[in-house]
């Protein structure tokens, strides 16, 4: 069952209140859902900042704003996400935020880590994340934030108390409609043949190089105006910097749009088993009938196959392999 973000607010802070916080919580939902927003209202909770703040001259009651959820991060509070070029979580981070949750906090109070984008942990950092989960410190809690919590260990899921929220980026928006479109034209060309795979390979790569292209974009963009407000004010030392800054946030902001776009694909292709099995509940009902005959055709066991290869790929993408590469051999196995 999913929630809303006031909902799932409103089960933790009636748990806080009984003394039966639970102390790992997974925050799933799709981008834009709340996930962090509900993060910070949490730490405000466990923190007592969220209580009332009095009343103001008038006689009216102060409402406590809440801050973004960086803004929280302290000595007792750590927020960790995805910030390196890879996008990826390490497993030094996972041993500092270790360090600090074992520490005693003055005064008893809660020690709050928070992981944005959890699905993002490497394979060390999620295994050394396990230990944490299977022996939490006193007066700690863990929140799990992700859109992707299939990704995650099966050992962490069973240790978190799930929240999935509802709302956020629908899957169509963003690119996501002409994605969807496209795909279905390619496969009703041919499915399952390795011309097929390369007919949906292509068009997926060619979606891939819009966002690619859109993010170096908007970067040029971000660094010519920043040289041409200080390139008089400050040294080429700071310049080169800032070269390497927005480098690197265009990196990060091609990333994030091909994660999205494998949800998409992810989706179209969970809707081909939903309508092999009747089961309802299509991401794109819209194009039901485009994919009817090849649900039809192909088998129970060889679709679940296909969505497993997939999510390797998907996996495979986050270490150091070449993307073309893997996104060739992966939709071969997917689709061929």
């Amino acid at each position: 069952m999913a929630y809303t973000a006031d909902r799932a607010y409103e089960l933790i802070s009636s748990a806080h209140e009984r003394g039966r916080l639970a102390h790992a919580f997974l925050i799933s939902g799709a981008h834009g859902s709340g996930k962090e927003m509900l993060a910070a209202r949490v730490i405000q909770l466990v923190s007592g900042a969220a209580q009332s703040g009095g009343f103001d001259l008038f006689g009216e009651p102060v409402v406590v704003e809440t801050p973004p959820l960086d803004e929280f991060e302290s000595g007792w509070i750590r927020v960790i996400r995805p910030r390196m070029k890879s996008r990826q979580i390490s497993v030094d981070e996972i041993r500092d935020l270790e360090q600090t949750l074992h520490l005693a906090a003055p005064g008893g109070a809660c020690k709050v880590g928070v992981i944005v984008e959890c699905d993002r942990m490497n394979d060390k950092a999620a295994n050394a994340f396990l230990k944490t989960l299977e022996e939490p410190p006193q007066n700690t809690l863990l929140l799990l934030l992700t859109a992707n919590p299939q990704r995650l260990l099966p050992t962490i899921l069973s240790r978190c108390v799930r929240l999935p929220l509802l709302g956020g980026r629908p899957l169509l928006e963003g690119g996501g409609a002409e994605l969807v479109a496209a795909l279905n034209h390619a496969a009703t060309r041919g499915f399952g043949s390795p011309v097929a795979a390369m007919h949906l390979k292509a068009t997926f790569a060619a979606f891939l190089a819009r966002c690619k292209e859109t993010a170096d974009a908007a970067a040029k963009a971000a660094e010519k105006e920043e040289i041409s407000a200080y390139k008089d004010a400050t040294d080429g030392t700071w310049l080169k910097e800032r070269e390497d800054f927005h480098k690197a946030a265009a990196q990060a902001e091609y990333l994030d749009a091909r994660s999205r776009l494998f949800d998409v694909l992810m989706s179209w292709m969970a809707d081909l088993l939903r309508m092999k099995v009747n089961g309802g509940g299509l991401d794109f009902p819209d194009s039901a009938q485009a994919l009817r005959k090849i649900a039809e055709a192909e088998s129970e066991t060889r679709l679940l196959q296909r969505i497993n290869a997939l999510d390797s790929l998907r996996r495979t993408l986050e270490t150091n392999a070449s993307e073309q590469l893997a996104i060739e051999v992966g939709f071969l196995k997917a689709f061929g």
